[in-house]
């Protein structure tokens, strides 16, 4: 065989390993446990099953709210990592809960209970529209966006463009692109994906203070991306490493408990600070076994 015919050939593999991965990359991205619509969930602390119903696309988002123990400081919207659904997420509801914050915790797109076809334009319209219907239920200034690992992108796009009280992200990723550059150098990310996730560039115009939890021993999204992070609003950004933490492990080190109380209690400082627009208890009730849709 000719060089040209060994070029031809190595041309071929690269284009047809590049189409391959456009087509399948997001059963990578996304790895949804489905749940049938007659699910009931259960557990052992208050909460609400919520229906987000998009109105230009027939779409439903499904999301528990958990509530606190007492009235209610504020609201976290929980936006979760890429495996899973809520009825598995939920317990982690609790972490937020003992400080005092009711919790929302939503399903994107093909998750759980939710319905419709994933893209990235279409998922930051649902979670728009479930942040603008809860800020009808929360002051906005009340409201604090956690994103945790692909979360972590959705959340800082959300606080980007809303006034919420505080954003944290909990093991967060620079771009999706670097990430991808980071496991398959030899792809050229900046064309080949659909969901490009760029939270270096949504952080840039974020308001509100920003805190990131991130493990130290973290193989699939390096704690480099977090320091990388910080850059990019310094004076209103602080990182707590979690020493020994992995990706899906954090909440098995007291550290992270320990991070979480004293980013809470900053964040009941920055609410303290706020006017308060409304009593919260007086028109918020625990309803364990209701379902609502807005």
């Amino acid at each position: 065989m000719e060089a040209f015919d060994y070029i031809l050939i190595g041309l071929s593999g690269y284009v047809i390993v590049y189409f391959i991965f456009y087509k399948i990359q997001e059963r990578f991205l996304f790895k949804p446990e489905k749940l049938p619509a007659d699910f009931q969930y259960s557990y052992k602390f208050p909460f609400e099953e919520m229906f987000f119903e998009v109105d230009d696309d027939d779409v439903s988002i499904n999301a528990l709210r958990f509530f606190a123990a007492a009235p209610p400081k504020g609201l976290v919207i929980y936006f979760h990592g890429n495996s899973r659904s809520i009825k598995g997420w939920g317990k982690f509801s609790t972490d937020f809960t003992k400080h005092g914050f009711d919790v929302v915790m939503l399903d994107y797109r093909g998750f759980g209970k939710s319905t419709g076809k994933r893209t990235e334009r279409d998922m930051k319209t649902d979670f728009q529209y479930v942040y603008s219907k809860l800020a009808t239920l929360y002051p906005e200034d009340r409201i604090i966006v956690y994103g945790r690992s692909l979360g972590s992108g959705f959340a800082a796009k959300i606080a980007s463009t809303n006034n919420p009280a505080m954003l944290i992200m909990e093991s967060p990723y620079y771009s999706m692109s670097r990430l991808l550059q980071r496991t398959l150098p030899f792809l050229p990310a900046r064309f080949l994906l659909r969901f490009r996730l760029r939270t270096n560039v949504w952080l840039r115009y974020v308001k509100c203070p920003i805190r990131i939890i991130h493990g130290t021993r973290d193989r699939l999204i390096s704690d480099r991306a977090s320091k990388d992070l910080v850059q990019i609003q310094p004076e209103n950004t602080m990182l707590h490493l979690i020493i020994g933490g992995g990706h899906n492990n954090l909440q098995h080190f007291p550290a992270y408990h320990e991070t979480l109380e004293i980013i809470m209690k900053e964040a009941e400082g920055v609410l303290t600070h706020k006017p308060h627009h409304h009593d919260l208890s007086t028109y918020l009730t625990k309803s364990p076994t209701h379902r609502s849709k807005y």
